[in-house]
């Protein structure tokens, strides 16, 4: 089950995915026509996964060009892979106890993992569990420790997936082929048509073409845009060709000059391996400009190691407000109360870290600190996982967390992304709680002008809604969430932003789409809170 990339349009609806990170491919619970040889299941009984593990129905040969370990497959069927499923599930699953006991004979791998997690909903009526999936084992490698994908570097926002769509550029990677000339696409350009296909056909052929488009499944994929340019009022023709890209977790850092002190902006958009050498060296940029508050940027960050969320905390908040304290306290299931079952370590509350832990730095570097009180960060519905947990592990603290946006993904939950037979899983395996004992975020953060403090103990933090408006570069002062942030800072009100055009027509829509959530186009693999063994 395989998400090389998350499909964002249908003819009525998205395709059964969630803004937040998707999963899975749905529910499918259709018996395989084929099915691999019978099983020894007895319903309630579950042998330890290593009876099964490495068992495959297409092993592997070789070694992991990433680890450098020779694979461990032998030869299996699918069949070993589902028992492996089935009792690695019920051991190591949040809410394994939600889980429905399926014959692993009768079904197909692809078809049986989306079926092992929980039907239950949060109290809005959203999944509980909306963070199920899988990827391909060289692919995730290469995400999460080199920061390359493939794509044209380009990250498209789907704002409306029914008719009448609405899809923009969010931003565009730096150094890419897509951010210079002759393309020069960049943030505000709205997708009008894709090969040929205008963004509101009506026929599952034309649908298949913009998806198509938006997420190309391989390098050297060639696809025809017609865009319409922030500001522009007629549209021009652009040919993207995917490729590997490396992204860059931090975007941009700056500085404002202020009546009151200089106030530092840091656009982070991911947590992979890399973001630690890039953080450092944005922290230190900002300490060095003598900063004396902080716009964290959040808005497309969604997430990554929580070791990295862990580094940028205390980064921001520094030694004073940090030492000694919790940044987060893991929670498995009632099977394993004390000892974490991965690792066989007992639990205990993670530090906020001090030292770099080697993902791209020497491991042990002592970390540079800003030592504020208060941050404010700026967020969208793809602000997730990880991300959540700065802002969660800071509260928990005592810092001042201002969020400036619209509601968070909600997810206070993670995985060790476990591998097995080329394939790695991500199924929910912790909840994290903060110093104060609170990870009740399941619903997002919520900003709300009438909070004047945040408590640590809620999902509800200080701030002003305002939605992600496209007609200004990110960074721009006239930015509306960075501008409403700087308002805040200044006279404790949201203020009006500056009303900014994406032609006729065009920017009306945006401006009107209201409490809409917008949809990011990007893999599950960019939405999540790691741990690692």
């Amino acid at each position: 089950m395989t998400i090389r990339r998350v499909f964002m349009i249908s003819l009525a609806t998205l395709l059964g995915l969630s803004a937040c990170g998707g999963g899975g491919g749905g529910q499918s619970s259709s018996l395989s026509n084929n099915n691999p040889p019978a099983s020894t299941y007895t319903k309630g009984v579950f042998l330890q996964e290593s009876t099964f593990a490495g068992k495959c129905a297409a092993p592997r040969s070789g070694t992991d060009p990433v680890t450098h370990a020779a694979y461990p497959d032998t030869q299996g069927t699918s069949t070993d892979e589902n028992n492996w499923l089935r009792s690695w599930t019920n051991d190591l699953y949040l809410w394994y106890s939600e889980v429905p006991d399926l014959d692993p004979s009768g079904y197909q791998t692809v078809d049986y993992f989306p079926l092992l997690k929980t039907s239950a909903t949060t109290t809005s009526g959203a999944p509980k569990d909306k963070f199920h999936f899988t990827e391909k084992t060289s692919d995730w490698e290469s995400l999460s420790q080199s920061n390359v994908d493939v794509g044209y570097g380009v990250q498209f926002e789907v704002l409306s997936p029914t008719v009448p769509r609405q899809i923009v550029v969010a931003y565009t990677e730096a150094g890419s082929a897509a951010s210079q000339a002759p393309l020069n696409v960049a943030r505000g350009a709205v997708v009008l048509a894709i090969d040929g296909n205008d963004v509101n056909t009506g026929t599952q052929a034309g649908v298949d073409a913009l998806n198509a488009g938006l997420s190309p499944a391989q390098a050297g994929e060639t696809h025809t845009f017609q865009i319409q340019d922030a500001g522009a009022t007629t549209s021009r023709s652009v040919t993207l060709t995917s490729a590997t890209v490396t992204t860059h977790s931090v975007g941009a850092t700056q500085t404002f000059a202020t009546a009151t002190g200089t106030v530092g902006y840091l656009l982070f958009n991911n947590q992979l391996a890399q973001a630690e050498t890039q953080l450092v060296d944005a922290i230190n940029t900002l300490k060095s400009a003598g900063v004396t508050d902080l716009v964290l940027d959040m808005r497309y960050n969604g997430g990554g190691y929580l070791d990295i969320a862990s580094e940028l905390a205390y980064m921001i908040a520094g030694p004073q407000m940090t030492s000694g304290q919790t940044f987060e306290l893991i929670q498995f299931n009632s099977k394993h109360p004390s000892t974490d079952p991965v690792t066989g370590s007992a639990i205990t509350p993670t530090p906020f870290l001090t030292t770099t832990q080697g993902l791209s730095v020497t491991r042990g570097q002592a970390l540079p600190t800003l030592n504020l009180p208060r941050v404010f960060v700026l967020t969208t519905s793809g602000t997730c996982s990880a991300s959540e947990a700065v802002m969660n592990s800071l509260q928990g603290v005592g810092v001042q967390v201002v969020q400036v946006g619209t509601t968070t993904c909600g997810k206070p939950y993670g995985f060790y992304p476990q591998d097995n037979c080329g394939t790695t899983y991500f199924s929910i395996q912790f909840q994290g709680v903060n110093a104060r004992n609170f990870g009740g975020y399941s619903d997002g953060f919520k900003p709300d002008t009438g909070t004047t403090t945040s408590s640590g103990t809620s999902n509800t933090l200080p701030g002003c809604v305002v939605h992600d408006d496209f007609t200004h570069a990110l960074g721009d002062q006239n930015e509306s969430l960075l501008f409403s942030a700087l308002s805040y800072r200044a006279t404790q009100s949201c203020g009006t932003p500056p009303a900014g055009s994406l032609g006729p027509d065009v920017s009306v829509k945006l401006m009107e789409r209201g409490q809409q959530a917008g949809y990011l186009v990007r893999s599950p693999m960019r939405e999540i809170r790691i741990l690692r063994p």
